[in-house]
């Protein structure tokens, strides 16, 4: 039986790199979001139905990219990681919304 002992210093930099893939998440999904509370206000006034359409296409293009970039150079790990930073942006932005 393998016993797996982490020192200090490797589970701070684990905990560093964690937090460092989550912000990068936050980055993302706060793009995402707040790109499609603009959007929704485009189609809501009918103004520029193409322009609409461009911004959608680039939110989703710049969501897909970077989490391809992400899974292919770094791997799974800061890729689950970095999509639970865009979940978790998702409410926050709701609520962001909801005050305004």
């Amino acid at each position: 039986m393998t016993i797996f002992h982490f020192t200090e210093r490797e589970l701070f930099l684990g905990f560093l790199g964690t937090s460092a893939w989550f912000g990068v998440g936050i980055l993302i999904g706060a793009f995402y979001f707040l790109s499609l509370r603009r959007n929704l206000r485009y189609f809501e006034i009918n103004r520029s139905i193409l322009l609409a359409f461009a911004i959608q296409l680039v939110r989703f293009a710049l969501a897909a990219v970077s989490l391809g970039v992400i899974a292919k150079q770094f791997g799974a790990l800061p890729l689950l990681i970095a999509t639970g930073g865009i979940l978790a942006t998702r409410p926050a932005i709701l609520r962001l919304g909801a005050q305004s």
